[in-house]
């Protein structure tokens, strides 16, 4: 009768598995906002604005007829997962939108979650009727602006020290807007 022989892994080979469990590409899921995202939203917008909407405000917002949001979270994380990746909210009355504020979170800067979260909002703008959409970005974000040319945003208008940063520097708002007809 043959003797069967377990084949333990080369080191090699665990350190290649391991690897793999740490470097998997990370695959993300946009979804509609609800009410019982918005701890989350509170939580992420505090850790990306000096002055942070509670959870409240984005309750009150979210539940406005006109309103609308998106959250994008992380759908194959194994040990580290943000509660949420980004979000979006806006609100559309009378044929022209607002981006009332995005984010998303800093370890996945550089994904393209915030274009796939403004695609999102344009989209559903259309859906609602839509021929026009605004936002207001602090003139400093230089990667906000850079994402919102690309997404075709004009600058329409600006607010001179519109914004406050936590050492109490003033900033800008650029108000930009794209046509969506």
């Amino acid at each position: 009768m043959p003797r069967c022989r377990q084949v333990l892994p080369s080191p090699e080979c665990e350190c290649r598995m391991l690897e793999s469990l740490f470097s998997a590409k990370p695959e993300f899921e946009i979804v509609t906002m609800t009410p019982d995202d918005c701890r989350a939203v509170s939580e992420l917008h505090g850790q990306r604005f000096a002055q942070p909407w509670n959870d409240g405000a984005f309750v009150s917002l979210l539940l406005q007829p006109n309103s609308f949001g998106f959250v994008i979270r992380q759908t194959n994380a194994r040990i580290f997962k943000p509660p949420l990746a980004g979000f979006v909210l806006a609100r559309e009355a009378a044929g022209e939108a607002e981006i009332l504020t995005i984010a998303v979170h800093e370890k996945f800067a550089r994904f393209g979650l915030g274009w796939r979260l403004m695609q999102a909002a344009i989209r559903e703008t259309r859906s609602r009727g839509g021929e026009s959409i605004f936002l207001e970005v602090d003139d400093g974000n230089h990667a906000a602006l850079g994402l919102y040319r690309k997404l075709g945003f004009e600058k329409a208008g600006e607010r001179p020290a519109y914004y406050t940063d936590d050492k109490g520097q003033k900033s800008s708002a650029l108000v930009m807007k794209r046509d969506l007809r």
